[in-house]
């Protein structure tokens, strides 16, 4: 019993400690979600060339603006920065899909 308590207060530090580090990283600040950060690889760039128009088109305004705003070294104001509960990881459905289709062809050449 004593075990889960430690382990569902662990899990609330942990999830503090994300929150805490989400609001230090700034990106929140312009606007931006933590797909829109991600390190270009060509696994990125597939997932991106994937998603719906809505999707892209919503990332790409959001990119658009924060380089904007960082050329005036401005944010925005507190009640438009992203929200960390509201951050979603909209492009890992199309990583994850990305990394399969990878992994099958790794797989498929390996046999063949």
């Amino acid at each position: 019993m004593a075990s889960r308590v430690a382990a569902k207060q662990s899990g609330g530090v942990f999830r503090m400690l994300q929150k805490w580090y989400y609001e230090r990283a700034a990106f929140n600040q312009i606007g931006l979600m933590r797909d829109d950060v991600l390190r270009e690889t060509d696994d990125v760039k597939e997932a991106v060339k994937r998603l719906p128009e809505d999707v892209y088109n919503a990332r790409a305004f959001r990119i658009k603006r924060a380089l904007d705003l960082d050329m005036k070294k401005q944010v925005l104001p507190k009640e438009q920065w992203t929200k960390f509960e509201e951050d979603i990881r909209y492009l890992q459905p199309y990583l994850d899909e990305v990394w399969r289709e990878k992994k099958e062809k790794q797989e498929w050449d390996s046999r063949y």
